[in-house]
């Protein structure tokens, strides 16, 4: 995988994320979010091991316990990021909670600098274009009682933000299929435990039907299986600072299906020019990122997957 392909598979694996606006408005409000998170990741590790059972046994076999352990650390982090997010989130609408989580962009080299990595300027640049427009979107919408929601998403992109550096750490050193049954695995284990202190019956608890199970099916391969096994493998050829400004491309899939989808399965979108030129902040910082000619000379070599 060269390094266009690698962020072609991060697009993808952006607008996979975006679709759960879409896929949450199915489930009903009594199903705990943790209860998605910790169903859909079970189910998806579960398919992966059906899928890749042989490999994943022969990558195991090598550091299995150091693998497991940085899975479980990562899983960790990526429960307690997405549980903030989902607190933070209900004070906000589907477009101006997706430029808040694009927060982590803003972070991210922050927190490679504290890490002693090096920062190139296209980052610091492509950042600022990305704050810029997460600023324009939040005019005129923004009030003073969404700070509290602000600041734990806030929070939640410092952690996220430190959880890519790690991955992108680990995708070079270990199979990226293993690491993504690992993690799903882990993930759904973590997430059970948070689960059943919010909602001890668990299983028992979630309101069946045809719509809840084909949703959390869907959810499961193409959000998790399917999205996760892509982003550890377009990791190990990106950076975290270029993958990080890919995700905030999430902001402009989410504000399109919000524009074009019926109110009936998501709150609509309407666009403001402070939302377009948010919009288009996005997408130029993206442009800035990804078209770097001195990685692009090297599009033709191969990574090792």
């Amino acid at each position: 995988m060269n390094y266009l392909q690698a962020n072609l598979c991060l697009l993808c694996v952006t607008f996979c994320w975006s679709t759960e606006v879409v896929i949450f408005a199915c489930i009903p409000d009594a199903v705990s979010p943790f209860a998605v998170t910790s169903i859909t990741f079970l189910v998806g590790g579960a398919l992966l091991f059906l899928a890749f059972g042989r490999r994943i046994a022969t990558g195991l076999r090598a550091d299995r316990k150091k693998q497991l352990l940085r899975c479980l650390w990562i899983s960790v982090i990526n429960a307690g990021y997405n549980t903030l997010y989902q607190f933070g989130l209900a004070d906000f609408d589907v477009s101006t909670g997706a430029f808040t989580l694009s927060l982590t962009v803003v972070t991210m080299p922050f927190i490679l600098l504290l890490m002693r990595s090096r920062v190139g300027w296209r980052t610091w640049l492509s950042s600022g274009i990305v704050l810029a427009g997460i600023l324009f979107a939040m005019v005129g919408v923004m009030s003073r009682a969404q700070l509290p929601g602000l600041s734990i998403i806030a929070i939640g992109c410092v952690m996220r933000a430190y959880y890519i550096i790690k991955l992108n750490q680990y995708a070079r050193e270990h199979d990226p299929v293993v690491l993504s049954a690992l993690i799903c695995v882990s993930g759904g284990v973590v997430s059970y435990f948070f689960w059943m202190a919010v909602q001890p019956n668990t299983f028992m608890g979630i309101p069946w039907s045809p719509v809840v199970i084909a949703t959390l099916a869907i959810y499961s391969f193409f959000v998790v299986a399917l999205a996760i096994t892509l982003n550890v493998f377009a990791q190990r050829r990106a950076t975290p600072a270029n993958a990080t400004i890919i995700y905030s491309t999430e902001i402009v899939f989410s504000v399109i299906l919000g524009a074009v989808l019926p109110s009936s399965l998501i709150d609509p979108v309407h666009l403001t020019p402070f939302l377009v030129v948010g919009v288009v902040c996005v997408v130029v910082g993206n442009l800035i990122e990804i078209l770097d000619p001195g990685k692009m000379r090297n599009k033709g070599e191969e990574a090792v997957t």
